[in-house]
């Protein structure tokens, strides 16, 4: 089967353990993501399977329309919120899901935390350049963790937390609630008291119609002027320009993030601000969590290929 594999930006897939259950298979990889609609309907114009690494690339019904030979599309993760499935049912295309992993996430938030509180990578740029201790830290000991979605990731953050002693406070929906109160945290009043009280708040919200912009000014505009915001979920879930303009304002005094609206993110207007550190989607970029998601991804592909049962979103 031709099968193309997109946006493997550090070349590292072929590299896989998972990789070799391709063997025999006719496999394409490309390393940079295409947004035009004619320069990706060409790239997979030949394309009978897709294997899409998280949502790099956004698989529309117009780009389907032009993808005749396309039958089954294995995304890595569980997620697929950036394939229109119901275009895909119309053409007759399967849509595979795998699972995923949140220690990676979590981790990386956590480096995040540690970097941005003890203003880590403005330190090791200051020794190398020759400046010897130029900025004060603050500490986590007996300071409020903020966890706003208390799932898989949000739940492993206030482990971390605890583990550095730091008071745990928790806001979302019901479920999150009632999970957090079973755990014996500290269930805020509402969204507005999370964000007031909260140190270092991290969001660990899924995106959805509901969750979309959930962080406004307003949330932003009640958090301390020595606090921190950590997104490693979905930039979308604040609206747009609030972080940048609460930044500008002090509140919160510096934010730590690993999303943007548009990626890869060059040209952000966010990257210009000193109190902002910033990854480029590292959240699951580790190699464990590489091994499964390609993992799964794989054979979910090669049980359809042989003919055996998958579970098609599109069916």
């Amino acid at each position: 089967m031709k099968i193309v594999i997109a946006d493997d930006y550090q070349d590292c897939v072929r590299s896989l353990d998972a990789f070799k259950q391709l063997e025999g298979q006719k496999v394409t990889v490309y390393h940079d993501t295409l947004t035009d609609l004619d320069a990706l309907s060409a790239r997979f114009q030949d394309a009978e399977a897709l294997v899409l690494i998280r949502e790099r690339t956004p698989v529309t019904a117009a780009l389907l329309e032009r993808l005749p030979n396309l039958k089954v599309i294995s995304q890595t993760g569980g997620g697929a919120a950036h394939v229109d499935v119901e275009a895909c049912r119309r053409h007759g295309i399967t849509v595979m899901t795998g699972t995923g992993s949140p220690y990676a996430a979590a981790e990386l938030t956590w480096g995040l935390v540690l970097a941005a509180m003890r203003h880590i990578p403005a330190e090791v740029e200051n020794l190398k350049t020759g400046r010897w201790q130029r900025t004060l830290g603050t500490g986590l000991k007996g300071r409020t963790l903020g966890i706003f979605g208390y799932g898989k990731i949000g739940s492993l953050v206030a482990r971390y937390g605890q583990a550095f002693e730091m008071n745990v406070l928790v806001w979302g929906r019901e479920g999150t609630r009632q999970r957090a109160s079973d755990a014996g945290l500290e269930v805020a009043k509402n969204q507005a008291d999370l964000f007031q009280r909260a140190d270092v708040l991290s969001l660990h919200l899924r995106l959805n119609d509901d969750t979309r912009g959930i962080v406004n000014a307003e949330s932003l505009s009640h958090m301390k002027p020595a606090s921190l915001l950590v997104n490693t979920s979905r930039s979308q879930l604040l609206a747009p320009g609030a972080l940048e303009q609460a930044l500008q304002a002090g509140h919160p005094g510096q934010a730590a993030v690993d999303v943007f609206d548009e990626e890869p993110a060059f040209e952000s207007l966010l990257l210009a601000l000193p109190n902002l550190i910033a990854t480029p989607h590292l959240g699951y970029v580790e190699k464990d969590s590489y091994e499964l998601y390609f993992g799964d991804a794989f054979s979910n592909l090669l049980a359809y290929i042989n003919g055996q049962p998958v579970n098609n979103l599109a069916g």
